[in-house]
């Protein structure tokens, strides 16, 4: 393996880091003392109470019974995030098993400690089921830790891989973080109908081209087996942070499921997740590495980068927040936008591009873009992975190697690009910026990706179309009444007005409207797809209209300026008609009830601002 040139660090990753931990000092140190106080010298069950253990292994087999009651043994408990209506998840049906035997040979024990909800997107957007979505986030969250609390465990292997089961597995796994914890992936399905002749049906079928029929059997060629769907939306930003962040093995994100190469990953994970506990003979007698030890102020920093040099998905502005907060460290929008300006593209992949992740990966995949960042001082190398210190295992690829009779192991990815027009050495990027900007005006603050939308687009200069709901705007568009330049103003979709669910169905009208030469831009203090496309979106605006924010007093025909290139959104009515204006407040009653809303109430009542991960949890 070798080491990738060392390069003084980037200056502005340099700053923005000592700002966050700056930031994060108080908060931090609280946390770290937090784990601190909660580890212990042996295994985690040592002392307990007989009934108590018996309760713990009662239904395990013979031998791992046994393991366990000596207490001798590293423990190890999953987290499985299983349902097989995800076709990202299905393949977890058999890892428990599969892990079980693996810890076994390498001299440990595994349970499932539990299981948590996962949910998709892509079956509840525009329907009521997607209010729940984000805020499944922090459900998932608190069940990580309710799965954990029964403190037996010694390590903990995460297995879930979508939009908000991730973050919710770090969230809750970090208030463990006093114990080793891997994150395991099942990787993405295989390449179906390309991502780009899937946008254009959605729009044909948007214009009323094409019917139905034809629709379903688009998606149903682009979304066709088990695995994470294909294209580079927040499932797949996932994977990369976990692997950019030192929680994944290396190389293991884009590997297909049911692969050899897969197996051989999945049970190397449970190998490194007992190493890293450091137990021998029932105290730690090695080195150990914790979940504490890996998440930092400096590899949420290189999350960050990850997400910037990618075009990654803009939920974990909200997400990556969130997780970081789960460790006690703060970072905002201002420093995404920061790194975003010294951060080049790298990658192309849909919706900034027409390749998806299986292409990615084919060119090089994360061993490439990783080893491309760190010659140019643009990641932390000196970070703690659960590899050990450094990067340098993840400028590598996993492969069988046949002169070790099939054996995992690790190589350098190639020195050029598999496919430039996919992937691209610093040297040459896609952009030189990372895409994301933050927009700042007289509505508040909101944030913008632009890596897809093309330079003329950036800028729109139009009269505003105010709706409380998206179906509100749909209608418009079917009826013919949009056929002109306007800004989507669409509010009262923020945390604690519904939950903030994804606004997706808008991207194929917007999009129509804007091939056919108007000047289209949406604004909205709710969430666009994680796959944000070619519209320009100010999205997340915070604060959100429910919390009186400015969007609640804009009115049909003000004057809206969404300059991407400036960082600017303006609503061009003076002060003094502002303020005097009376916020317009829908009947919002509809979202508190059916579909499991009732039991959210809460949630929404307490949900944080966007730009402080809007999670009820850290508020």
């Amino acid at each position: 393996m070798t080491t990738p040139h060392a390069s003084p660090l980037n200056a502005t990753l340099d700053a923005v880091t000592q700002r966050v931990v700056e930031r994060s000092a108080t908060t931090r140190a609280a946390y770290l003392a937090t784990m601190a106080m909660q580890r212990k010298a042996g295994t985690q069950r040592q002392g307990m109470g007989c009934a108590n253990m018996a309760h713990a292994f009662a239904a395990l087999p013979a031998n791992d019974k046994l393991a366990v009651r000596a207490a001798k043994v590293p423990h190890v408990g999953m987290v499985t995030a299983y349902n097989d209506m995800l076709s990202a998840h299905q393949p977890y049906e058999h890892y428990p098993e599969a892990i079980r035997a693996a810890a076994r040979a390498a001299g440990a024990t595994a349970q499932v400690a539990g299981g948590v909800p996962a949910m998709c997107d892509g079956i509840t957007q525009g329907a009521a089921g997607m209010e729940l979505s984000l805020f499944s986030r922090d459900v998932i969250a608190l069940a990580t830790a309710v799965s954990l609390s029964h403190n037996v465990f010694d390590a903990s292997l995460m297995l879930g891989i979508c939009d908000k089961i991730v973050p919710g597995l770090l969230m809750g796994a970090l208030q463990f973080g006093h114990l080793p914890a891997v994150f395991v992936p099942a990787g993405p399905m295989t390449s179906g109908l390309s991502n780009d002749a899937k946008a254009k049906v959605r729009q044909q079928y948007a214009k009323g081209e094409v019917s139905r029929e034809a629709l379903l059997e688009a998606e149903s060629q682009a979304y066709h087996s088990s695995g994470t769907c294909t294209f580079y939306g927040t499932a797949n930003s996932n994977q990369m942070l976990m692997e950019i962040m030192g929680l994944h093995l290396p190389g293991a994100s884009f590997i297909h499921p049911g692969t050899p190469l897969r197996a051989a990953l999945t049970t190397e994970a449970v190998r490194r997740v007992v190493l890293n506990t450091g137990l021998v003979d029932g105290s730690h007698s090695g080195p150990a590495i914790t979940l504490a030890d890996v998440v930092t102020e400096k590899s949420i920093v290189n999350g960050m980068v990850g997400l910037l040099a990618t075009g990654g998905s803009t939920n974990h502005t909200l997400h990556l927040v969130a997780m970081a907060r789960a460790a006690g460290i703060h970072i905002d929008w201002t420093d995404f936008a920061e790194l975003s300006a010294a951060v080049p593209l790298l990658a192309r992949v849909y919706p900034n591009g027409k390749a998806d992740v299986n292409h990615f990966q084919a060119a090089g995949g994360m061993g490439f873009l990783m080893r491309e960042l760190l010659s140019v001082g643009l990641l932390h190398g000196d970070v703690t992975t659960i590899m050990g210190l450094g990067l340098a295992a993840y400028t590598t690829e996993p492969w069988l190697d046949p002169a070790q009779a099939g054996a995992l192991a690790w190589r350098d990815v190639p020195v050029q690009s598999g496919d430039e027009a996919v992937l691209r050495p610093v040297s040459h990027p896609f952009s030189a910026d990372g895409g994301l900007r933050l927009l700042q005006g007289n509505l508040g603050r909101s944030v913008v990706k632009v890596s897809a939308v093309a330079l003329e687009h950036r800028v729109v200069h139009a009269p505003a179309v105010v709706v409380a709901d998206q179906l509100e705007l749909l209608a418009l568009y079917d009826a013919g009444k949009l056929q002109r330049d306007f800004v989507a103003v669409v509010r009262y979709q923020g945390p604690r007005a519904n939950g903030m669910p994804e606004l997706h169905k808008l991207t194929p009208p917007l999009a129509n409207l804007q091939d056919q030469g108007f000047k289209v831009a949406l604004v909205t203090d709710g969430r666009m797809s994680g796959a944000s496309g070619k519209v320009p979106a100010a999205i997340h605006l915070s604060p959100e209209a429910l919390a009186d924010g400015p969007i609640a007093r804009i009115q049909d025909g003000d004057m809206v300026l969404l300059d991407c290139e400036a960082g600017v959104l303006q609503l061009e009515v003076d002060a003094d008609t502002l303020a005097s204006r009376t916020a317009t407040v829908p009947d919002l009653s509809h979202n508190s009830h059916g579909t499991g809303r009732e039991l959210f109430g809460l949630f929404r009542q307490h949900a944080a601002m966007a730009e402080a991960g809007a999670s009820p949890l850290w508020n």
